[in-house]
């Protein structure tokens, strides 16, 4: 083959490579309403945040054209963080796509002495 259809060939997959990066990379902001509630354990947290700061920085285990490394780290923590939600409660609503509810402390058992009603 033609060494300017290697280049093509490289250059789609280091696109699509960042587009699955970038989309992976989305879904961990989108996971931070999780992170807000108190049910998850702060090793989760810090997985979650490592693996972005790790995704963003330069230093990684592959060269920077690879993205193999960065995604499998954010698989690791968004799979991580969804269990610890799966743990405390916390899921999904009805429908695909729908907003993740997050139980209020009203509804997790009784309300605290504190809380306004």
């Amino acid at each position: 083959m033609d060494t300017t259809v290697w280049l093509v060939v490289g250059a789609a997959a280091a696109l699509i490579m960042l587009a699955l990066a970038a989309v992976l990379l989305v879904r961990v902001f989108k996971a931070r309403k999780l992170l807000v509630d108190a049910g998850i354990p702060l090793r989760n947290k810090a997985l979650v945040w490592a693996a972005v700061i790790y995704t963003v920085s330069p230093v990684d285990l592959l060269p920077d054209p690879v993205y193999l490394d960065d995604i499998g780290f954010l698989l690791l923590a968004l799979r991580s963080l969804h269990s610890a939600a799966s743990a405390a409660g916390l899921g999904r609503a009805k429908g695909a796509g729908a907003p993740v509810e997050i139980p209020g402390p009203e509804k997790i058992g009784k309300p605290r002495p504190d809380a306004v009603l």
